[in-house]
């Protein structure tokens, strides 16, 4: 292998190795508390690679941000593809949607950890262009396979922040108001249960959302 090619190897998975061990850090301790020498150490590089990859501590926190933001992108985008390519119904593309959700904030709980310590801490790092494109990609698609309205605080986005908070709560929760209120994630059959618990709700919520829509319209025609 060309000198060149390993040279770039060799970064692309320190650049990687940064990247983890800077979440992990970020996830577990928060922003301040974490500085770029525990980075390295982390990661198992040099004390000043972190600094030569992102320039400052607070470049290296927006690019973690960026990332996870991509990946959620990513899963939006993946999921809309096999949803169309399914031919299925809307509630069961919904249904789909949601449990893929549920599933991807179980695997990464670094990047509901990092959320959290984020809208607590009230940096405004969430306002950047990757956090916004991620959501809005998740209302389009929305939008598009359930016919809902897509305006500013319309079904869609209202539906949307349902499905968020349902599957986002509890997992954040898992060790306080969980338990509190009788409920377990002791196991991945309890994750499973609660992911089950959800899609009921969304579903039904959607099948009263459909009639409530449709009642409206029907009371306006008899004013006409």
């Amino acid at each position: 292998m060309p000198i060149r090619q390993e040279k770039e190897r060799n970064a692309a998975r320190s650049r990687a190795a940064i990247l983890d061990a800077a979440e992990a850090l970020f996830a577990a301790r928060g922003y301040d508390a974490t500085s770029l020498t525990e980075v390295g150490a982390a990661a198992g590089v040099s004390r000043g690679t972190p600094g030569y990859f992102f320039g400052s501590k607070a470049e290296l926190y927006r690019a973690v941000l960026d990332r996870a933001f991509g990946e959620v992108r990513e899963a939006v985008r993946a999921g809309r593809a096999r949803a169309l390519a399914s031919s299925q119904s809307p509630e069961v593309i919904l249904a789909g949607a949601v449990s893929d959700y549920f599933d991807f904030l179980a695997a990464r709980p670094n990047f509901v950890r990092l959320i959290e310590r984020e809208a607590l801490s009230g940096n405004g790092e969430l306002e950047g262009a990757e956090h916004l494109s991620a959501g809005q990609e998740a209302l389009a698609a929305i939008s598009a396979e359930l016919g809902l309205d897509d305006a500013e605080s319309g079904d869609a986005a209202q539906l949307l922040l349902s499905i968020i908070a349902l599957c986002w709560f509890p997992l954040i929760h898992a060790r306080t108001v969980a338990p509190a209120v009788g409920v377990d994630f002791g196991t991945a059959a309890d994750f499973e249960r609660r992911k089950r618990h959800v899609v009921s709700l969304v579903l039904h919520g959607l099948s009263g959302l459909a009639r409530s829509t449709t009642s409206t319209l029907a009371e306006a025609d008899a004013h006409d």
